[in-house]
């Protein structure tokens, strides 16, 4: 199993994307193959999950559109991922929150995180 671990890891080559977990909004763009047309498009939603390691990685995002609620998986490992956009943290106390899926309306909001900014930070922000 290392042998194969050890493989993966010389021969693929890790693209970079932001931080996240569970409970945070991201705006995921990957590609989409029409024919010989190439586009991006767009899947913003919340992170349900994050799966696995190495080049199996995965992670889960759903979005609600209209009443109906719609869930992508996406492997780290995509080609078509273009990038991955952190929208906003999520505050939630699971690595894994599939109880969104049975909650509507107001009651499946999900608590925003607010960062405190250092007196560095705050300083350069006045200027």
């Amino acid at each position: 199993m290392d042998l194969i671990k050890a493989a993966e890891n010389t021969f693929a080559a890790a693209k970079q994307y932001p931080a996240f977990k569970a409970g945070d909004t991201v705006t995921v763009h990957y590609k989409i193959v029409e024919g010989n047309k190439e586009r991006i498009q767009q899947f913003r939603g919340v992170v349900l999950q994050k799966k696995g390691t190495g080049s199996g990685a995965t992670f889960t995002v759903r979005k609600m559109s209209g009443n109906i609620g719609v869930e992508r998986i996406f492997p780290f490992s995509s080609p078509y991922i273009d990038t991955i956009e952190v929208n906003k943290l999520g505050r939630v106390r699971r690595a894994k929150i599939f109880y969104l899926r049975g909650l509507t309306g107001k009651k499946a909001r999900i608590q925003e995180k607010r960062i405190k900014l250092g007196l560095e930070e705050t300083a350069a922000t006045e200027e």
